[in-house]
């Protein structure tokens, strides 16, 4: 059951990853909810989307048998 929740976490933050570096424009709205006080660009979505992506790697190398 462990193995199945953090491939769901890996799932959604390589899709969320992805969707920030493909289009930017339509996560902007998304960003600005988040990130209240502070306005959203394309810098930090750029950013957060690269964070994701690196997440989901080391997620998925914890995942490889061994690494326990």
């Amino acid at each position: 059951m462990h193995a199945l929740a953090v491939s769901l976490v890996i799932q959604l933050a390589l899709a969320f990853g992805l969707a920030g570096l493909l289009w930017p424009d339509k996560l902007i709205p998304v960003f600005d909810l988040l990130l209240f006080p502070w306005p959203a660009s394309h810098r930090t979505i750029r950013s957060s989307s690269v964070a994701a992506i690196v997440l989901s790697v080391l997620l998925f190398l914890s995942l490889l048998p061994g690494s326990h």
